[in-house]
């Protein structure tokens, strides 16, 4: 229960940050591309609104034990987040702090033994409980970002550039979708060995901007593989 009050904590601090500035964001901010092709910053603030809610719906099944989907379907899913991408930014703001709060108190809510549960991703895969505070984790920094609204690869934490970098690499090692013989970062204790290939090394923030696909390349860096790969721990189930 420690590394999940300490990841809850995380994912909190996260949000937070994150609604400081969508806070900031008028209804021409809106409006105006993100980082994201065919999406505006409308679309990305529905869609973590959105997120936010179906990461609930997981953990009311681990609550309850009922099957609840994340999103009924893709259809559904989509849908939602054109519908509400184009809603005044008082609106999108007040949708956003909602779910956001909501989640949270489902969270630390959520009874000890409910952590260990199986759920499943909107893709099949199914993970523990606990695993969808990272996913939540990974939605709101890497869309934080996307917003393209002065949050910056080097305004992640430490702890989420060490989890998604280790997360991140071991996906790829596994596959084998880099030509790279070791990622190494500087300032973390992140060391991975992939194959045969050239080593980098680099502070972690600037290898997972690479690996993300939002900036952080140096010259010479291969092009990484779609991201975010299949998770690592539970390419079985």
């Amino acid at each position: 229960m420690d590394d999940v009050r300490a990841t809850l904590a995380e994912v909190e601090a996260a949000s937070a940050r994150l609604t400081a500035t969508v806070d900031k964001l008028t209804d021409d901010d809106l409006r105006a591309p993100s980082r994201l092709p065919g999406w505006t910053r409308g679309h990305v603030v529905a869609h973590l609104a959105r997120n936010a809610d179906s990461c609930w719906n997981l953990l009311e099944w681990a609550r309850t034990g009922a099957m609840i989907r994340q999103y009924p379907d893709d259809r559904v899913r989509d849908t939602g987040i054109e519908a509400n991408s184009g809603r005044p930014a008082a609106e999108l703001r007040a949708e956003l702090r909602v779910a956001v709060e909501r989640f949270a108190l489902q969270a630390a809510t959520l009874p000890a033994t409910a952590w260990r549960s199986t759920v499943a991703a909107r893709s099949g895969w199914t993970h523990p409980a606990w695993y969808v505070l990272y996913r939540r984790w990974r939605e709101v920094e890497a869309h934080h970002l996307d917003l393209d609204f002065g949050y910056r690869h080097t305004d992640w934490s430490p702890a989420y550039v060490r989890w998604e970098l280790t997360e991140t690499l071991e996906a790829i090692r596994l596959d084998g979708g880099l030509a790279a013989g070791r990622v190494r970062a500087t300032d973390l204790d992140v060391d991975v060995r992939l194959g045969d290939g050239p080593e980098i090394s680099a502070p972690g923030h600037e290898l997972l901007a690479w690996l993300t696909g939002r900036g952080g390349a140096s010259a010479g860096w291969p092009a990484p593989p779609p991201w975010p790969g299949p998770a690592a721990h539970w390419r079985e189930s």
